[in-house]
């Protein structure tokens, strides 16, 4: 295998949770090989336990929150943009209602827990890339909502949903065989969903967050929606510092009853909310658009 970390995932399943730690051991990753501080949680009967409460409850505000969200956008008729948002926000929720069974601890069976985590993670993947769509269609390079547009927007989230989803599902369920080769050395080490897990999304996130900012500067002259871009970078990136550097302090400082995934969850929400405000800041209807903006019901 040789002594290069690229594609290794025994770090981040001992010190974080990940919904990607429940495809690559045979027993759920809280108390399969990582190792790690394990989350203790409410007992339930036949040993089994509902942990990480917070970050579940956590996920329910999320998808309450972008359900607001969602009708607030519809009510932005003249927005630019609106309905590519709303995509944004749907797979949002699709990824907070699998966080509550991949994060959280819920007593579920294996299948069901990697089914989960298999979808999680194609969303993941499909729903960032519709983030970075999303800053595309403000330089207005084609009508936004148009069938074209939003054709275009969900076809290609859809490639890297079931792309990176059947990856994850075969790595899980061991479908092929051909994610646990030798190259592969599970459970620890798995490349493909190494890069369009971990890699690829934290490359879209950087492009999104430099057009808009292009967008805002350059092209509308404006300063003040700087404030939201940059805080929700901000909060998003508090999220991941939770997630991988402290959440096994977290851990080990109460005993297991919650880990970094709280806060990971919790600023994830607040970085989303402020990527919206931050769209809906730049759509107003007294702000030039570089090209002339036609307005779709």
């Amino acid at each position: 295998m040789g002594s290069t970390q690229f594609g290794n995932f025994e770090h981040f399943c001992r010190d974080s949770t990940l919904p990607i730690c429940n495809l690559l051991s045979d027993t759920h990753n809280q108390t399969g090989p990582w190792k790690g501080c394990a989350l203790t949680g409410i007992p339930l009967s036949e040993g089994r336990i509902l942990g990480n409460i917070g970050s579940i409850l956590l996920s329910g505000l999320a998808i309450l929150t972008s359900i607001y969200l969602l009708h607030r956008s519809e009510r932005k008729r003249a927005a630019v943009g609106r309905r590519e948002m709303q995509v944004f926000l749907v797979g949002y929720i699709i990824i907070s209602i699998c966080e509550i069974f991949t994060i959280g601890e819920f007593p579920l069976g294996e299948n069901v827990r990697i089914a989960f985590s298999g979808i999680h993670i194609g969303f993941v993947t499909a729903t960032i890339w519709a983030l970075l769509v999303n800053a595309v269609v403000g330089y207005q390079l084609l009508d936004d909502g148009t069938p074209l547009s939003m054709g275009a927007l969900i076809g290609s989230s859809l490639v890297w949903l079931i792309g990176t989803g059947y990856i994850a599902l075969d790595t899980g369920f061991k479908w092929t065989g051909y994610w646990t080769e030798d190259s592969y050395a599970l459970p620890n080490r798995n490349i493909a969903l190494y890069v369009l897990y971990q890699l690829l999304p934290l490359v879209m996130i950087v492009l999104f967050f430099g057009l808009e900012a292009i967008l805002v500067l350059r092209v509308l002259g404006e300063t003040k929606p700087m404030i939201y871009l940059t805080g929700s970078a901000v909060l998003f990136a508090l999220g991941q510092v939770f997630t991988y550097v402290v959440s096994p302090y977290i851990c080990n400082g109460t005993a297991g009853k919650i880990d970094g995934s709280l806060f990971e969850t919790l600023f994830t929400l607040l970085a989303v909310v402020m990527i919206w405000v931050f769209w809906s800041s730049i759509t107003e209807d007294d702000w030039p658009m570089p090209v002339n903006q036609v307005n779709y019901p």
